[in-house]
Parts: C-alpha cells; structure tokens; sequence
C-alpha cells in the first residue's frame, strides 16, 4: 500500500512542478498595462483558468499523499538499521593491537 501512495506522491509532485512552471506570471501584464490595456494591473484576475483548476487538483493529492506517508511511517515503529546485523564476539585473552608507527618528533 506505501509503495503505491509513493509512487502516487512522486508523480503528483513532479506533476505540480511542471504545472507551476506553465503557468504565467500575475507580473506579466505589468507591461500591457502601461500601453493602454484594458486589464489593471492590481484588479481582479477575472475567471480561474484551467491551468490553476489542474494546480489546486495535484496540491490536494500531493498533501494527501504526505499526509498518508507520515502516517504510514508512524505506525511503523522506530526501526534501527543494526537491527539485522550479527553481533560480533570479543576475545578478552587476545592482546591488544599495537599502533603500526608512532608519530615521528620534530
């Protein structure tokens, strides 16, 4: 079930990458304005276009998924990565190593 909310997550957020970077700019018009524009620049933006429908659409996955994810890693329970590992023995008759060089004085 993680693998998939995770894939689900990985397209949703490359998914809302590109449809941010589709999108126009508000300063874009900044420049009509001053050549007699009938849009204003600081006024209302007029109807919500399809690109920003598609933008609130993936954000809403894309914040579902993150949510589901952290629940996901919740009730997983803490997990250590030496929890498979074989414990090694220690020897308490064996000498112990000696350095190979000591450091030389100036």
């Amino acid at each position: 079930m993680s693998t998939l909310v995770i894939v689900l997550h990985v397209i949703a957020c490359l998914g809302l990458i590109l449809i941010v970077l589709l999108q126009t700019g508000k300063g874009a018009n900044v420049g009509a304005a001053f050549g007699g524009s009938s849009q204003t620049v600081f006024g209302s933006s007029g109807a919500v276009t399809f690109l920003a429908k598609i933008t609130t659409l993936v954000a809403v996955l894309f914040m579902l998924t993150s949510l589901s994810l952290a629940f996901f890693a919740q009730n997983r329970g803490p997990e250590s990565v030496m929890q498979n590992v074989a414990p090694t023995t220690q020897q308490s008759d064996a000498a112990p190593a000696a350095p190979s060089q000591a450091p030389a004085e100036k």
